[in-house]
């Protein structure tokens, strides 16, 4: 049964009458009107569905309070097969879902806080596993696709995009005059610049210059010239990988060593988040606070007060008042 367009009367709010179910599509047609990515709406899809297990979505939105949402985190975390940020990715869909019905007026106000989580130190790729990756195979005597995937961990090492990013790339998304590489796909959807480092761009005109293709072409093809999906490049790196003896896989672990080279070669954190493409500074600054322990290393070297340490110090010494001032050198 479904319920709309009758008033309630709570407190001092208007209530509208209308089902969790029927309230849910309004949402969804709400996110495709807004242009959210697939991915979103895919996301909103299974929590929601996670959600319609613990509830009974038949009843009146109105029925949704803050002590529903205490339940439902509980509920997530008692399935004992997620962990705290999976438990707050689900609860951030429910979250969009409730607030959109309070704008609407569906259900009463209330703040809906995520579960506190512990952060942990990203994992990222060792310079001893880095320089086996990089290591280059012959082109006249391998594959296309080994090729290809050399030329994406250099890549991937030199601009930490996104799998998403790399794989809707075109090769005339890379301008060698301008020295620069156009991102049309970006987690926010902006378009974005960023530079080509030399050696990359060294790797890339001898890539595309084997890869051969038109310029509306995909950088990163398979075997046939078709633009690769995201799991197919996962996978391959994973082979790839896998065949060097390196057991880490994670195409994502690129963007973290890439964010952890660039701290600590000394990069600017405001051209790190600009080339990882963060709409603001906190995640930036939490891979500082993760390489916090990296960031001791050679400290002594770079610290202004062991600079000046080493140098022949000189101080004043004063004698009583109203005699000269004796300067000593140690």
């Amino acid at each position: 049964m479904q319920f709309y367009g009758r008033l309630e009367r709570h407190g001092e709010h208007e209530i509208k009458e209308i089902s969790i179910l029927e309230a849910m599509k309004q949402f969804k047609n709400f996110n495709i009107a807004k242009n959210l990515s697939i991915r979103t709406i895919q996301h909103y899809d299974v929590s929601f569905e996670i959600f319609k297990r613990f509830y009974d979505c038949t009843q009146l939105c109105s029925t949704i309070t803050e002590n529903t949402i205490f339940a439902f985190t509980a509920f997530l975390k008692q399935k004992g097969t997620m962990n705290d940020i999976s438990v707050n990715t689900h609860l951030r869909s429910v979250r969009a879902m409730c607030y959109y019905f309070m704008k609407l007026g569906y259900i009463e106000p209330f703040q809906i806080t995520m579960v506190k989580t512990q952060k942990t130190i990203k994992e990222t790729y060792t310079d001893y596993e880095i320089e086996i990756l990089l290591e280059k195979p012959k082109i006249s005597k391998t594959t296309f696709a080994e090729y290809r995937n050399w030329v994406v961990i250099n890549y991937l090492l030199a601009t930490g995009n996104r799998v998403a990013t790399i794989c809707d790339l075109k090769i005339k998304d890379i301008d060698f005059d301008t020295g620069t590489i156009r991102l049309c796909r970006t987690k926010n959807r902006r378009e974005q610049i960023i530079p080509i480092s030399k050696t990359l761009k060294d790797i890339l005109k001898e890539y595309i210059k084997y890869r051969k293709g038109e310029s509306e072409d995909y950088l990163f093809c398979n075997v046939n010239g078709e633009r690769l999906s995201e799991d197919g490049l996962k996978l391959a790196i994973r082979k790839y990988n896998r065949k060097r003896g390196v057991s880490k896989t994670s195409v994502h672990l690129f963007r973290h060593t890439f964010a952890k080279k660039w701290i600590l070669n000394g990069g600017d954190v405001f051209r790190l988040q600009k080339m990882l493409g963060h709409s603001s500074m906190e995640i930036v600054r939490e891979y500082v606070n993760m390489f916090s322990d990296d960031l001791k290393r050679d400290f002594d070297t770079f610290n202004p007060l062991e600079e000046f340490s080493t140098k022949k110090s000189e101080t004043i010494k004063i004698t009583p008042k109203n005699k000269s001032k004796t300067r000593i050198i140690l």
